[in-house]
Parts: structure tokens; sequence; C-alpha cells
């Protein structure tokens, strides 16, 4: 064994028993091992994604449990289950989510909410921290066609029924169900996501970037809430 792998043992054993995140526990065993001996852990010591998924844990994902599973067949623990047994601390974001759509087929607006989500739960970033800024995504499911509630963000008309004021302007894009906006103040980015589910519903995702901090994230992602449930409502009942 490398002792980069033994220092990586050692610390996810820290993390099972004292539920730390990896930052934490690297930095703690790191601190110990410059004044004594670290034994190797017991081969039969938990690795931590086995550690209970706890309520603080739930309320820092992007999604819910349940969407996680419905979405993608599996929930948060299991995801990270994977991703830990990769070896995902020693790897980027872009390499994280490009390993998740190569490996196991994930969704595109899905790995990247599965890569955010195993980066924060391992202390690689902090809430709503991406590399260019902070972001955050919302997602609603309304019961209309997608191209239904995609036109709904491109219609004029439309959006000011729903998200009057709104300060953004269409960005180009080639993808398929798929919207892109400046948004002037904060000065940030919008993307839309629509996919369908079922015959007659739809799942809108959408993902605010570049926001300058984490409280303007917070503000926003309430705001965005809000908003799709506006959509929501008028989308259902016209």
């Amino acid at each position: 064994m490398t002792q980069q792998k033994s220092l990586k043992r050692r610390v996810r054993a820290r993390m099972a028993k004292t539920g730390e995140r990896y930052t934490s526990a690297r930095r703690q065993v790191l601190a110990k091992a410059t004044t004594e001996p670290v034994a190797e852990p017991p081969a039969a010591l938990p690795e931590p994604e086995t550690r209970a998924t706890t309520t603080s844990d739930l309320a820092a994902y992007s999604t819910s449990d349940e969407a996680m599973r419905k979405a993608t067949g599996r929930t948060h623990a299991e995801w990270f289950a994977l991703l830990d047994a990769w070896g995902a601390t020693d790897h980027t974001h872009t390499e994280i989510a490009g390993w998740l759509s190569s490996a196991h087929g994930a969704p595109s607006w899905w790995r990247q909410a599965i890569t955010v989500d195993y980066e924060r739960a391992r202390g690689l970033r902090g809430r709503h921290q991406m590399a260019d800024g902070f972001s955050v995504s919302v997602t609603r499911t309304v019961a209309v066609p997608p191209e239904r509630a995609l036109a709904a963000f491109g219609d004029d008309a439309i959006l000011r029924r729903w998200l009057p004021g709104a300060p953004m302007a269409p960005r180009p894009t080639r993808a398929k169900l798929t919207a892109r906006f400046d948004w002037s103040d904060p000065p940030s980015r919008v993307v839309v996501n629509v996919a369908a589910k079922g015959s007659d519903r739809s799942i809108v995702a959408v993902t605010h970037e570049r926001l300058p901090d984490a409280a303007i994230a917070d503000r926003v992602k309430a705001g965005w809430r809000d908003r799709l449930g506006h959509l929501k409502a008028f989308l259902e009942t016209e």
C-alpha cells in the first residue's frame, strides 16, 4: 500500500468513527501523524459511505433523496458510495461528472447535482460554491408537455405573467429543450433544462450560475422556488 493510500484509509476510518467531513478528518490525521505513529484501521471497520445520511446532510443537498432516486435510480448515499470506491476525492469536478456519465450514464443535469452534492458532503466545496462563483438549482414538475413548459421562458407575453420584470436576456443555444439567459442584477447566468416525465408532464430545472456570494445565492434560490410555483400554477390552469 502506498503512503497516499494509507493516508486516505486512515482519513476514511476517522470519518466513519467521528462523522467528520473529509477535509476535517484529513487535517486531524495529518496533525496526529506528526506526533505519533498511526496504526492501520481494522479490516472490518466500515468505510465512510456506510455512515447513515443525516437530516442536516439532506438539507445541504441540491435535491431531495426522493427526487434523486426517482431520476437516477440511486440515493445520495448510494452515489457517494460509488464515488468513494472510485476515489473521487482525488479527482476534479469535471472528472467526477465525466465518470458519472461514462461509467453510469447519469443524465447531464443530475450528474452535476450528484457531483456538487458529493463535493459538499466530503468538504471539498462550500454550499452553492462552484469554480466560477456560486450556483443554485431549483426543479419543479408541471403537468404540461416539455415544449410548452420551455415556451414559458421564451415567450415574453407568457414570461410577464409568471416572472414579471425579470432582468434576463436570451443567449444562443443549440441544446434540445434548453434555454440560456444573461441575468443582469446581479450579473450572472440562468440555464433552463426541461425533460419529459411520462406523456404529459415535465421536469423544469432552473440553474442560476455565477452568483457573487453565498448570501445572494440563498436569496436567489428562494426566489426561484417561489417563481416556479407561480409557473406551475399558471401552466396547469391555462
